[in-house]
């Protein structure tokens, strides 16, 4: 008698381990949880390839800076500022050079004066 009980408890434990098995591969197959685990995917191949990006932005940046050091190295730039002498920017206007001294003596026909004629 307790071999008959023990198959037969045997029996329905297995079948009930085996119904709920496939019951839950069928919730895994149903077209909305498909969709949820293709989504959920997708979202963290795009976090992995973000990381990636940021990864390779980060080390460019930093080749970068090392190669700009070496370029001013090499240029010279980076030496005593005390030594070297100021740099000037090209856009700056020398009012003292002689491409822009003027050559007439009326103090009101000046054209850098009269740049805006509505005062």
């Amino acid at each position: 008698m307790f071999r008959r009980t023990f198959w037969f408890t045997t029996g329905v434990a297995a079948g009930v381990w085996a119904t709920t098995k496939v019951n839950r591969k069928l919730k895994q197959l149903t077209p909305e949880s498909l969709a949820a685990t293709a989504a959920n995917k997708a979202i963290e191949a795009g976090h992995r390839l973000k990381d990636r990006a940021v990864g390779f932005a980060l080390d460019v940046r930093d080749n970068m800076a090392q190669r700009e050091a070496e370029l001013e190295d090499a240029l010279g730039l980076n030496a005593d500022p005390e030594l070297t002498p100021p740099r000037r920017l090209a856009a700056i206007e020398n009012r003292n050079d002689p491409r822009y001294v003027e050559t007439t003596t009326y103090p009101y026909n000046n054209s850098y004066d009269n740049r805006n004629e509505d005062h």
